[in-house]
């Protein structure tokens, strides 16, 4: 099998050496000897061996995504991905582990939003019955503040695999009046006549984090729920905006993971000034349950090209997650377009520390930085 290898190599121009650095075994033999490398303390020699890897056109989505976890484990996000991406695309798609994983990264870089498109990727795939998957899915809705969406994906977890002790540890964990409960069904209650004036986020104040408080819903208005959130993770956009609107109308206007949740399918779909009110209303009214409001907000206004708006709602955000790194560089992003350098190097520096303290600093910060004090000379 090696010589029709090398044969073939010879027929597509390629020498007999440089195929080797192709062949998936030589993949194998290189990942085996960067955790060598990284067990007696060369690390950036094992960069280097996997970096080499990296580069390789070799077809191996199981190489690739085992590269992917060894760059993961020594910190390099970006590397990790990039690795984790091309097992993906080799597989077509369909590859559940690789994004699984993906999703785990990108939720430690504080990159919720692609973190949940990843790990709902690898639930798609295996119709949602990949317990790892929904667990780090819980994660994720933790992180951005949706408790009963969370405790829902570790009970997710549970019920595919029993013995799943993260799961069962993170259920045992989670408070009761965070979720959602459901009371007797009730009339609707009459529309909003007039819509209360929106008002653009206000600059950040000291941040009082208060205990969350149960939400109460009505049978017929929790079943319209659980059908948006279905038609949300298989990406029936428009009917899940339907069903979002049908719980609304049913609350008098406001329901905030209704309203959260509706918002992100209309920026899915492009509607932004759609999604901008619900925003509005969510991060002026529940902003410290749900800080992923203030971010969402920023890219909105940022995308409208109201960049002071959206450096006041990134601000917001970080107020409330100070340790999220995504926040932080975004900040830097929208005050450098406004000229702020001196603000810009200010959130990136802040950035690099949140980083440092994971273990994983950028290669390209030092770079960045210089830039950035030199545009303030």
């Amino acid at each position: 099998m090696k010589n029709i290898l090398v044969i073939l190599a010879l027929i597509c121009g390629l020498t007999v050496s440089a195929f080797a650095q192709t062949d998936p075994v030589s993949i194998r033999d290189q990942v085996k000897r960067a955790e060598e490398l990284v067990n007696t303390g060369r690390r950036s020699e094992a960069l280097k061996e996997l970096q080499a890897i990296a580069n390789s056109e070799v077809f191996d989505p199981a190489g690739f995504y085992n590269l992917g976890n060894s760059f993961a484990r020594l910190g390099e996000t970006e590397a990790a991905l990039t690795a984790y991406r091309r097992a993906v695309e080799q597989r077509r798609g369909n590859y559940s582990r690789a994004l699984n994983n993906m999703g785990v990264v990108l939720l430690r870089a504080g990159r919720w939003d692609e973190a949940y498109d990843a790990l709902i990727g690898a639930l798609q795939i295996e119709k949602f019955r990949y317990a790892e998957a929904s667990y780090n899915l819980g994660r994720v809705y933790a992180a951005r503040g949706q408790s009963d969406l969370a405790a829902r994906e570790w009970r997710r977890a549970v019920a595919v695999d029993p013995g799943h002790a993260a799961a069962l540890q993170a259920l045992n964990g989670a408070r009761n009046d965070e979720r959602i409960v459901v009371v007797a069904d009730a009339k609707p209650r009459p529309p909003v006549v007039k819509a209360a004036a929106v008002e653009a986020p206000r600059e950040p104040k000291s941040v009082s984090v208060s205990s969350p408080k149960t939400l109460t819903l009505d049978q017929t208005s929790f079943d319209f729920l659980q059908r948006a959130r279905s038609a949300s993770e298989n990406g029936k956009l428009t009917e899940a905006v339907e069903n979002f609107r049908r719980v609304l109308s049913r609350q008098n206007g406001y329901f905030a993971p209704a309203n959260l949740e509706l918002s992100y399918a209309l920026l899915s779909l492009k509607r932004y000034d759609e999604a901008l009110g619900n925003l509005i209303q969510v991060s002026a009214r529940d902003g410290a349950r749900y800080p992923i409001s203030y971010f969402h907000l920023a890219r909105t206004y940022e995308a409208k090209g109201d960049l002071k708006n959206a450096e006041t709602a990134f601000s917001q955000a970080i107020a409330y997650t100070p340790a999220n790194a995504q926040f932080l560089l975004d900040l830097a992003r929208v005050r450098e377009k406004q000229g702020d350098f001196k603000g810009a190097l200010d959130a990136l520096e802040r950035y690099v520390t949140v980083m440092q303290n994971q273990g994983q600093k950028p290669a390209w910060s030092d770079q960045r930085i210089a830039e950035l004090r030199s545009k303030i000379k």
